[in-house]
């Protein structure tokens, strides 16, 4: 049986921050657990590009589903979750955003003491590499290498006069001073490749002798003495053995698998583990609450532009001599993380913050490319920044190999959808811009929409997730929170939550930046207090 300092379960975004971390120490022992494999510097996650084989399939990928949405026609959402070392940092979209300066100030005005953007923000500098931007905003030194698209796709700039045509703002930097207006998103690469947490926080401290990395290993349950967390249970390579924890047990397994992982050891609603069979070790009702995503909408257009990605027998010429500039200069559209351009922008004036945000695409997207067309073409994600929708993660039985029942409950509150008729009517002005119009041949997706109503509709049958689900596990000090501002399990001892699922509201923007900023935070707050107290 394994004895260590520190167990963290969860090889992704926050759990490789948080080991890198925390093995800095020589005299600090760090076990990291990831059910997925060691592959985090293959190829296929190294290629930006390569993203559009990963998320569509089960590869590198728990590739999750919802249960049915009303609130979208019935229909199941689907929930790609990193499943490798690097987690969903090594199957994203690599877009470097942090979030409004306003989202963590909430945080702090909820209660959470040491969560306001002036807390957060040496975090965010702490962790960030930039390869362009060095001023007060930006970090250049940190593990996390963040640079500007090595793409070359003109296309982008017809994004951008669109957005002049119709009057939105154009913004340089996304995380400086001003969110608002529409540009081109920085990417977590490092010349023209991938750098996933992975990369940037263990690969270069493998030969650590504290640092011991298991993969292929499915957490099973934490072990408690009395209300004490003490190790965790895993099975690897079809045998089950425990790797023990002298200081803490973390969770870093994201926002569907750490409350999972939770409830299948007894923590949770009283009411709900007894309906499944789990022993009940400590009622705490907020487990699996607050579960809330970034309800997102595409449109898609078809186009004859060879600039943009299609099937076609020029696209493929044009691939393969970007194929080959890849390997030469990694340049070019195997360097894109299709997704290039972006935009914050507010549906009204009442809006303190931008309330919806843009992903344009230089590809045809389509039931997150699950749906392949012919020719070439490209989107634009809207999506809503602060929804109002709350949902829940559950067990269906007692077997951590049993995939945790995911409700997101999309446009359940009704204020959602109004916002995103807005975003939509805001979006389509952009893509109608001539800019952008003069290069459409066809739209396949939303047909003749000229109503409020008819968007509506369009919008309950093609709405899903834009991948930033959240808050399972809230941070906070009222009776739903899961665990205090120390990011400490209420009720329990030596059991820490360090992920997304802490978030007691969504950040406006990607999670990604916000979840490595997380362990950057929780590592400084486990060094200065090695024995955390009881809380509730």
């Amino acid at each position: 049986m394994q004895t260590v300092d520190y167990v963290i379960v969860g090889g992704g975004s926050s759990g490789c921050a948080l080991a890198g971390r925390l093995s800095e120490d020589a005299n600090t022992t760090v076990a990291l657990i990831e059910a997925g494999s060691r592959k985090g510097a293959s190829w296929l996650v190294q290629t930006p590009a390569a993203v559009v084989a990963m998320v569509p399939k089960n590869i590198n990928n728990w590739a999750f589903e919802t249960v049915p949405q009303p609130g979208l026609n019935g229909r199941r959402g689907y929930q790609p979750r990193g499943k490798v070392l690097g987690g969903s940092s090594a199957i994203n979209a690599m877009a470097y955003i942090r979030g409004h300066a306003s989202d963590y100030d909430h945080w702090a005005e909820q209660g959470n003491e040491g969560w306001s953007f002036k807390d957060v923000l040496p975090y965010f500098r702490k962790s960030e590499g930039n390869q362009t931007l060095n001023d007060e905003w930006h970090g250049t030194d940190g593990p996390l290498k963040v640079s500007d698209l090595q793409s070359d796709n003109p296309f982008q700039q017809h994004y951008l006069e669109a957005a002049r045509q119709v009057g939105y703002p154009l913004t340089p930097d996304f995380n400086g001073p001003q969110q608002e207006g529409i540009g081109l998103y920085q990417v977590t690469q490092l010349n023209g490749e991938r750098w996933s947490t992975y990369r940037g926080y263990l690969m270069p401290h493998l030969e650590r002798p504290n640092l011991s990395i298991e993969t292929d290993a499915v957490a099973q349950r934490i072990v408690f003495e009395g209300k004490r967390a003490v190790g965790v249970e895993i099975l690897q390579n079809g045998q089950l053995r425990q790797i023990r924890a002298r200081k803490e047990v973390v969770l870093s397994a994201g926002a569907f698998q750490s409350p999972q992982l939770l409830m299948l050891s007894g923590v949770g609603d009283a009411d709900e583990l007894t309906a499944v069979g789990v022993p009940v070790l400590h009622h705490l009702p907020g487990v699996g609450k607050n579960l809330h995503d970034h309800p997102d909408f595409i449109f898609g257009y078809k186009s004859s532009d060879a600039n943009l990605l299609g099937l076609s027998l020029k696209g493929g010429l044009h691939g393969i001599r970007q194929f080959l500039r890849y390997r030469k200069e990694r340049r070019g559209l195997l360097a894109s993380n299709f997704a290039e351009g972006g935009g914050f922008l507010k549906t009204g004036p009442e809006q303190a913050a931008p309330d919806i945000q843009l992903h344009f695409v230089v590809a045809l997207v389509d039931d997150h490319a699950r749906t392949l067309h012919s020719g070439h073409g490209f989107s634009c994600h809207v999506c809503l920044l602060r929804p109002k929708s709350r949902g829940t993660v559950s067990l269906k039985d007692a077997s951590a190999q049993t995939p945790p029942v995911i409700d997101p409950k999309f446009f359940d509150h009704p204020d959602d959808i109004e916002a995103m008729v807005k975003g939509y009517k805001m979006t389509d002005k952009l893509m109608k811009a001539p800019a952008l119009s003069r290069f459409i041949t066809s739209d396949p997706f939303t047909g003749n929409v000229s109503t409020d109503d008819d968007i509506r509709n369009v919008l309950r049958s093609r709405t899903d997730t834009v991948y930033h689900p959240v808050g399972s596990c809230k941070m906070g000090i009222d009776d739903m929170a899961v665990v205090d501002p120390q990011l400490r399990v209420h009720g329990l001892e030596g059991l820490r939550v360090v992920d997304a699922s802490i978030m007691p509201s969504i950040i406006g923007g990607n999670t990604n930046a916000p979840a490595v900023m997380i362990a950057e935070k929780a590592a400084d707050m486990m060094r200065a207090n090695d024995e955390p107290g009881t809380t509730r």
